[in-house]
């Protein structure tokens, strides 16, 4: 394995032009990328762990995509969404295609997949007559004032005087630090039960949507027990409740199917995507639906960079490359290997509590004696990690305790192995 690098491999920021970015970023200037690794100004190479903020699916400057965006660049790179377009025409077919089948309808004008979940929003309060929105705990649903509302932790809502109203926040299911200190053998989904009381008691009783990951993304990378997505579109359908589920972060062979419904065998009302359907980072979000759902006015649900058409074809190309034979079953078997080679180390690195995911999202838990969450290591872990030539991320914004292994799903065996080696070398030096 390649020894440690002398000082971090970033860049020392004297460019006066720092001064006038509202917050300056980080010191590492990136060059170029190539698949699963990102390259500085001086050469340096680095395995991006995170495959961007989880938006590289097939990893940086993939020559497919490429190659489409230079042949559409060419011919028509944006039109009103009030126009149709081939590359947008194809990919409502390609979507349709792909969906769960009550997911009949498309809706692409979304530039952000905050713009996508505050879309599902808006749909379900008209659809129903009714309000409130329930969300998890530790959800992360977007960047928009609606949406820091709507998602959890206070430290991203403190700032703001705005507040959505309607918002209640329910306790995710998280077996292995429960909310209601339940056993998963003996609880009965005590979580999902307890959601009754938090509408009858702590909504304004017309609730129009429950919205969540299926996995939590930023929160952590929660992964939901046997039954509790199935138990919560119950409960939806009992209580005239639209489920929702954000797969921004999950969709698109993340979890090694096509969408986490898939991986998990329950289909919501509605569905949420973005992120990793530009392929190589093309900014495209949008929502399927049920075709009843269909009837709120455009104008309340538009976006100007929505539908765009540059971003239209590269997400068709994206689903062709994730829909070929063996690449989701690639995306399962290195996730499965890189969970075995992660449970392995944290044997003998006393800081490495759970480890948990499905395909290629996969969470670590970073902890303390007594198996207490442990953020500033966590933090400490993913800055020396750039020595090791590792891109990591943490969980809620540095405030969480788990660093994200969500590489770009392209990765081969022999790429994990490179990764999960430069793991452990700084886990051990984080042990010395």
């Amino acid at each position: 394995m390649p020894a440690p690098r002398a000082t971090t491999a970033a860049t020392v920021a004297t460019d006066p032009v720092l001064d006038h970015y509202f917050y300056p970023p980080g010191n590492l200037r990136a060059t170029r990328g190539d698949g699963i690794y990102l390259y500085d100004e001086d050469g340096r190479r680095y395995l991006d762990c995170s495959a961007g903020t989880f938006n590289l699916s097939l990893g940086y400057s993939h020559p497919e995509i490429v190659q489409v965006v230079r042949e559409q660049a060419d011919d028509l790179i944006h039109v009103t969404s009030a126009f149709q377009s081939g590359p947008v025409h194809a990919l409502v077919a390609a979507l349709n295609a792909i969906a769960p089948p009550s997911l009949t309808r498309v809706h692409l004008k979304s530039a952000s997949g905050s713009d996508a979940n505050e879309g599902a929003v808006k749909i379900a309060q008209h659809h129903t007559g009714k309000t409130d929105v329930i969300t998890m705990f530790r959800g992360h649903l977007g960047q928009t004032l609606g949406m820091i509302n709507a998602s959890g932790a206070a430290f991203r809502r403190e700032p703001f005087p705005l507040q959505l109203p309607g918002v209640v926040h329910v306790p995710d299911a998280d077996c292995h630090r429960c909310f209601y200190k339940q056993q998963r053998e003996t609880c009965g989904l005590l979580c999902v039960e307890r959601i009754h009381d938090f509408i009858d008691f702590a909504s304004s009783g017309r609730v129009a949507a429950l919205v969540l990951e299926p996995i939590t993304g930023n929160g952590g990378n929660l992964v939901p027990p046997d039954g509790y997505l199935q138990a919560l579109k119950d409960l939806c359908e009992e209580r005239d409740i639209l489920l929702v589920f954000d797969e921004i972060q999950t969709g698109f062979g993340r979890t090694g199917q096509m969408f986490a419904a898939d991986h998990f065998g329950v289909i919501p009302h509605m569905m949420t995507f973005g992120k990793g359907l530009g392929g190589s980072g093309m900014p495209v979000a949008g929502i399927l639906m049920e075709e009843r759902l269909t009837g709120l006015a455009g104008h309340h649900i538009n976006s100007t960079f929505g539908g765009n058409v540059l971003a239209a074809a590269a997400a068709v190309k994206t689903i062709e490359i994730i829909s070929r034979p063996g690449f989701l079953e690639n995306v399962r078997a290195v996730g499965d290997h890189i969970m075995d080679r992660l449970r392995e180390m944290s044997r003998s690195v006393p800081f490495l509590g759970d480890i948990r995911g499905a395909g290629l999202m996969i969470g670590m838990e970073i902890v303390a004696e007594g198996n207490v969450p442990n953020a500033a290591l966590t933090n400490r872990l993913a800055e020396l990690g750039l020595e090791y030539g590792l891109l990591l991320r943490t969980s809620l914004y540095g405030h969480g305790n788990v660093l994200k292994v969500r590489p770009a799903l392209i990765m081969t065996m022999e790429q994990a192995d490179e990764m999960c080696d430069l793991l452990e070398q700084l886990f051990r030096a984080a042990l010395a």
